[in-house]
């Protein structure tokens, strides 16, 4: 015998349905900062195993008088027992009670997964609840798909479960609001945001985390975990900082503002190499394509001044995240753009990951101060969108990269030594401006700023500007685009001595040059400061 049910009650189930489904997400306000925190709670890494945790995002406790305890180095800032965590603990209070009032309309069983498929709503578990296999959350490509799973006791999963989102669906519309312990075991992909009521959270070894987790009082223990804050659903997108003027720095590879530059073995090098105050050595032509500046010159000076104006930028920029750990730098540890600072002398070991987050744009700033070490084999890896181009360091002392290191970016050493060792690969440049430098068959290619436009003759190619020919015998051609017309184009001999003059009016000026054969160079400047130097022939 079939039951009917009344018109009103089904009309009443569906308005239900859809109120659940159309459900806004919880207003997390300044708790969406935080991959881990409690109210009222220790929050703390469980460093009993070889495995580290890396965390990108704030992580602290509100507790009175408490502190995270027990992690390395963390993408993000320590907030325990101040305002920050006050705030946070008022705001996650707001999101569990907007969590707590949805009303849900899917009630599935407290055995959660096993290729089990959901779609977006409310779920509601009335007991404890354990995830097993594999669970799908499927946004039917709808990538504003809200998924709220409401388990009105603890909450388990077994070892190697996991999350899957598929068609759309995205970790920062996922929220887990548990009335009890959350406890994951080992290789848990977990996904979304946990908020549990008045209960610890731990998170094992060799887990996963895309979202947070948030306990309203409760302790919080992680071991062994990769954990990141959820990207979407208004999120900042990470830029960094903006870049510095590289002005003529862009075009060297290797330089030294006050110190001999020394080579030893097959160094191979896209960009110039030189030293404004010793000698240059060392370095064969055939394996350096850009100029050798053996000995001070008007080059090597502009490229002194410049690095000097580069250095006091990034050195004025204010760190907005303190890695609280130099000497355990790298360990594969992953950064997102900003500006950060170790303050003392720092070892890179192992892998470094810069994670643009598919921001082409996206600058990266690391500030140390104290000297810059790397073990054998360390490399800085980009991801997703992240360019060299993009990566500055500033380093505050001596720098010494290891055997067959791979670093990206420019390094802009201030009053130390420099030494590059047996197959070093540098994605970008190695600048100081102050120290003996010293490579030992390296191989370094400054990144994008610089094309090559004949040999010896390295120049910006952002500006879009031309000097031609090139040897010349008795007449110049400059071009320039039209942001650098009424720039001043000075002509100097190799001692630095100007040679001529030439206000530059139009976007190409032809100019009259009577010189003794030989080498030369040039400078291209505005009101703003140089736009490029370069070398030229007479013959």
């Amino acid at each position: 015998m079939k039951t009917k049910v009344p018109h009103f009650l089904t009309a009443f189930l569906m308005l239900l349905a859809g109120i659940s489904v159309s459900a806004q997400a919880p207003t997390l306000g300044t708790a969406a900062n935080f991959v881990v925190f409690s109210t009222d709670g220790a929050v703390s890494c469980n460093t009993t195993n070889s495995l580290a945790t890396h965390l990108t995002g704030n992580v602290g406790t509100n507790t009175s008088g408490g502190t995270s305890t027990g992690f390395g180095n963390v993408n993000g800032v320590m907030q325990d027992d101040n305002i920050v965590s006050q705030l946070a603990s008022a705001d996650l209070l707001i999101a569990y009670n907007q969590l707590n009032a949805l009303i849900p309309n899917y009630f599935p069983s407290s055995l959660l997964g096993n290729g089990q498929s959901l779609n977006a709503g409310t779920y509601f578990i009335n007991s404890g609840a354990v995830l097993d296999g594999n669970l799908i959350f499927n946004a039917q490509g709808d990538p504003n798909a809200l998924f709220v799973i409401q388990i009105q006791g603890a909450f388990s999963t077994n070892a190697l479960s996991e999350i899957t989102l598929i068609n759309g669906a995205r970790a920062c519309n996922v929220f887990w609001k548990v009335e009890g312990l959350v406890d994951m075991s080992t290789g848990t992909k977990m996904k979304g945001t946990i908020v549990a009521n008045n209960a610890a959270i731990l998170m094992a070894i060799d887990s996963t985390l895309e979202g947070r987790l948030l306990s309203t009082t409760g302790a919080v223990t992680v071991n062994g975990i990769v954990g990141q804050l959820p990207l979407g659903c208004g999120s900042a997108v990470l830029t960094g900082p903006i870049a510095p003027n590289l002005g003529s720095t862009v075009c060297y590879a290797i330089f030294s503002g006050a110190g001999d530059v020394t080579n030893v073995g097959t160094t191979m090098l896209v960009g110039d190499v030189g030293t404004n105050t010793g000698l240059t050595s060392g370095f064969n032509s055939l394996n350096v394509t850009g100029t050798i500046h053996p000995i001070p010159d008007v080059s090597t000076n502009l490229c002194a001044v410049d690095l000097l104006n580069v250095r006091t930028y990034l050195n004025a920029l204010v760190a907005d995240i303190e890695l609280l750990y130099p000497a355990q730098f790298g360990n594969d540890l992953l950064l997102t753009p900003h500006t950060y600072l170790l303050n003392g002398a720092t070892v890179l070991t192992n892998n470094l990951y810069l994670d643009g987050q598919n921001n082409s744009d996206a600058v990266f700033v690391i500030k140390i101060y104290g000297a810059l070490s790397t073990s054998t084999y360390a490399k800085v890896i980009l991801l997703n969108g992240a360019q060299a181009k993009n990566v500055y360091w500033i380093v505050n002392g001596a720098i010494n990269i290891n055997d067959y290191s791979e670093f990206s970016g420019t390094i802009v050493g201030n009053n130390g030594a420099v030494n590059l060792s047996t197959g070093v690969e540098v994605d970008g440049r190695v600048l100081t401006t102050s120290g003996t430098f010293t490579t030992f068959a390296i191989t370094d290619t400054v990144t994008a700023g610089c094309e090559t436009l004949g040999i010896g003759d390295v120049q910006p190619i952002n500006t879009k500007s031309l000097v031609y020919p090139n040897p010349f015998t008795t007449n110049l051609i400059v071009k320039v685009n039209e942001a650098n017309v009424n720039s001043t184009f000075t002509l100097y001999d190799v001692m630095g001595k100007t040679i001529l003059q030439k206000m530059i009016t139009q976007t190409t000026t032809a100019i009259d040059v009577n010189v003794a054969p030989g080498m030369y160079f040039y400078s291209i400047n505005t009101a703003a400061g140089t736009v490029e130097t370069g070398k030229l022939i007479s013959k």
